[in-house]
C-alpha cells in the first residue's frame, strides 16, 4: 500500500475518535492509550506487566479489534508501505492499534525494495535496514549510494544518463539524501528538493511538509519553499475536514476562512517550537484550489511536482517575501 492510504486512514480515525457519546470517547481514547503503552513495550523489548496485560486484553476486545474489523484488517499480520515517506507518528499509531506497519525503499534501478524493516527487526520513520545483497554507503553529500546484483547495470540505449547515474566505481547514485541510524536507513529528501537558504543553511522541506500534515490533520496538501530566501515559507490548500468545518463543503471559501488560517498557525507555531530558527516557516498561504494529478501538480503517487506549483504560485510565494 501506498503511504498517502495510511495517513487518510489515520486522519479519519482520530476525527471519528472525537464522535459519539461522552463515555464513547472516552473508551476510545483510553483503548488507543493502553495500545500505544503495550505497543510502546513491544518495540523496546520490555515485559507488560500483569495489569497492562489486563488492560490490553479488554481495549483489544471493546476497540481495537473492531477498528481492525472495519478498518478490513482483522486477519493482517503486518503491512507494508512506500512511495512516500511514512511519518513516525502514523506507524506507531497503527502499531499501538495492532497493525504493523513495515516501510520499504527502492526504485526501478534497485529492481524493487533495497532496504526494508522487517517483522523481528523494525525502526519507524526509517526504511530499515538494508538487503544482504546490496552494499551501500552514504556519500559526503548525503547522498544514498548502492551497488550489487540487484541493481541495474544501466539505462538501455542512453549512456550518457547511465555514466551521470553509476561512477566508475559502480556506485548508482540514487538522488536520495539520507543517513543511517544503527544500520537502519532514514530518507531526509531528494537531493534536487534540498532548500539552500540565502544564510546557506540546508533544509529538507518533505521532513518539514510530512511533520506539519502530521501535527495539522486539517491540512491537505503542503509545499514549503526557501531556496535562496532568507527563510521558508508554505504553500498549503485545506484537508477534506477543513472544507467541511470552516467552508460549509466549498473549498475556496474554506481558503479564505481566517478561522482556519488561525487553527493551522496554531499547529504551526507548536512544530516551529521543535524546529532549528533556519528551519522555521515563518509565513504560509492558504490556496483556493488543491493540487491534484490531473493539474499536473502531483505525481501518481501523490508528490508535489515543486517546480510546477511554484511557477503556478509565484505570485503568492512573492507576497509572503513581500516587505
Amino acid at each position: 500500500r501506498s503511504t498517502p492510504l495510511y495517513s487518510s486512514a489515520a486522519s479519519d480515525v482520530y476525527k471519528r475518535q472525537k464522535q459519539g457519546s461522552p463515555v464513547k470517547k472516552a473508551l476510545v481514547k483510553w483503548a488507543f492509550g493502553v495500545g500505544a503503552e503495550w505497543a510502546a513495550l513491544e518495540r523496546t523489548g520490555g515485559s507488560p506487566s500483569a495489569g497492562l496485560r489486563l488492560q490490553h486484553g479488554i481495549a483489544n476486545k471493546l476497540v481495537l479489534s473492531k477498528l481492525r474489523a472495519k478498518l478490513g484488517l482483522d486477519r493482517c499480520r503486518f503491512l507494508f508501505s512506500g512511495g512516500a515517506p511514512l511519518a513516525a507518528e502514523i506507524g506507531e499509531f497503527f502499531h499501538g492499534v495492532g497493525l504493523l506497519i513495515l516501510e520499504g525503499y527502492g526504485l526501478t534501478e534497485t529492481m524493487a525494495a533495497a532496504f526494508v524493516n522487517r517483522v523481528d527487526r523494525y525502526r519507524f520513520g526509517t526504511v530499515g535496514p538494508v538487503l544482504d545483497v546490496v552494499e551501500h554507503r552514504i556519500a559526503e553529500d548525503g547522498e544514498i549510494l548502492m551497488r550489487g546484483p540487484s541493481i541495474f547495470k544501466g539505462y538501455h540505449n542512453n549512456p550518457a544518463a547511465t555514466a551521470e547515474a553509476i561512477d566508475a566505481g559502480g556506485w548508482f547514485h540514487s538522488g536520495d539524501i539520507g543517513q543511517l541510524e544503527d544500520g537502519f536507513l532514514r530518507i531526509t529528501d531528494r537531493k534536487k528538493d534540498l532548500i539552500v537558504t540565502a544564510g546557506g543553511k540546508k533544509i529538507a522541506p518533505q521532513l518539514l511538509e510530512n511533520s506539519l500534515k502530521t501535527r495539522c490533520p486539517l491540512i491537505g496538501q503542503v509545499m514549503v519553499y526557501g531556496d535562496k530566501r532568507p527563510y521558508c515559507v508554505a504553500l498549503v490548500t485545506p484537508g477534506e475536514e477543513a472544507v467541511k468545518r470552516f467552508g460549509d463543503g466549498d473549498f475556496a471559501k474554506a481558503a479564505a476562512s481566517t478561522e482556519l488560517k488561525a487553527a493551522i498557525q496554531t499547529d504551526l507555531d507548536v512544530l516551529n517550537g521543535t524546529l532549528a530558527s533556519y528551519e522555521r516557516i515563518k509565513k504560509f498561504a492558504l490556496l483556493p484550489q488543491d493540487f491534484s494529478e490531473a493539474s499536473g501538480e502531483l505525481t501518481p503517487s501523490m508528490k508535489v511536482k515543486r517546480k510546477v506549483v511554484t511557477e503556478r504560485y509565484r505570485s503568492a510565494i512573492d507576497q509572503l517575501y513581500d516587505g
